[in-house]
């Protein structure tokens, strides 16, 4: 069993910031990379940044430049820090993993989601 544990959302004013992180655990024999995607209200889920084992990094275009994403792997965690938000940063924001559990295959993995609103 495999489990993506999402926490650090909630309200921001804009022009604010915000970080999440995201934990996997379970049975995890390796991890080739983490991100993190969004689905904001009446849309569907984007991209906006992942990082790979061998740490680089991609970003959707609106995020550049103010969202950066890092990892710590010792720790099986994921974290994206966010500045300079807006108020269309507003979703759920979503932890993915692609990794192979042990004795098992590789494949995607999905957090529960974690709310983050941009409102003043």
């Amino acid at each position: 069993q495999v489990q993506l544990v999402e926490s650090g959302g909630g309200l921001v004013q804009p022009g604010g910031s915000l970080r999440v992180s995201c934990a996997a655990s379970g049975s995890i024999a390796s991890i080739y990379a983490m991100g993190w995607y969004r689905q904001p209200p009446g849309k569907q889920r984007e991209l906006v940044a992942t990082i790979t084992s061998g740490g680089s990094t991609n970003y959707a275009n609106s995020v550049k430049g103010r969202f950066t994403i890092s990892r710590d792997s010792a720790k099986n965690t994921v974290y994206l820090q966010m500045n300079s938000l807006k108020p269309e940063d507003t979703a759920v924001y979503y932890c993915n993993a692609d990794l192979q559990r042990t004795f098992g295959v590789r494949r995607d993995y999905w957090g529960q989601g974690t709310q983050v609103t941009v409102s003043s």
